[in-house]
């Protein structure tokens, strides 16, 4: 599970303007690192143009997962990531980065601004701290802790059988060492009542 790309754009009247983006393309070598970024910045201005006002979409392109929300203001925001990574939590996430930037990111500079003139500084922060989805999102946290409780229980279950059926065992082994002994007793009080002196 990774995310790759980060942006935030404002949808223009004809084309989508990019407004801040964060990347993280380490798993690139370092000579396509350019060529990738560049397809991911094109790609992420592509599917906002072709996003509906107030509307969220997820779009396969060669092995990644494109989720994109464009909010009814014409701020929209794209997460790249692979096909692995929960798509409930790219939408968190992507709720989370917008509502952030348009309260720090007066409107007024949205149609215009540019990566450079644009003052916020928390992509890069949340980019990192979402690659690991079980711990930035409270609901995979917990979704993966009942996970690991279960795989718990079902071993201390199983482990639980096998003891009944050893403890089943053990029941059956002493019943007929019981019937054992009682046949023992009885031919011993017969062999012993022959030999007594009246």
């Amino acid at each position: 599970m990774k995310l790759y790309s980060l942006s935030i754009l404002h949808k223009g009247a004809t084309k989508a303007n990019l407004l801040k983006a964060a990347y993280d393309l380490s798993s690139f070598s370092f000579f396509q690192r350019s060529s990738v970024q560049e397809f991911m910045t094109f790609t992420s201005a592509l599917i906002v143009e072709r996003t509906s006002q107030g509307s969220r979409a997820s779009v396969k392109e060669q092995e990644y997962l494109c989720h994109v929300y464009v909010r009814n203001d014409n701020l929209g925001a794209v997460v790249i990531a692979d096909t692995e990574y929960p798509q409930r939590v790219c939408f968190t996430l992507l709720d989370k980065v917008l509502e952030e930037f348009s309260r720090q990111v007066d409107s007024i500079d949205w149609p215009s601004g540019t990566p450079d003139t644009i003052n916020y500084k928390a992509l890069d922060i949340h980019i990192s701290k979402y690659q690991n989805p079980r711990e930035a999102d409270a609901m995979t946290k917990v979704q993966a802790e009942l996970d690991e409780t279960k795989i718990i229980l079902h071993n201390t279950m199983e482990s639980l059988l096998e003891r009944g059926e050893k403890l089943d065992d053990l029941v059956a082994k002493s019943e007929h060492l019981g019937n054992q002994s009682k046949a023992f007793y009885k031919t011993a009080r017969k062999q012993n009542s022959c030999c007594e002196i009246m």
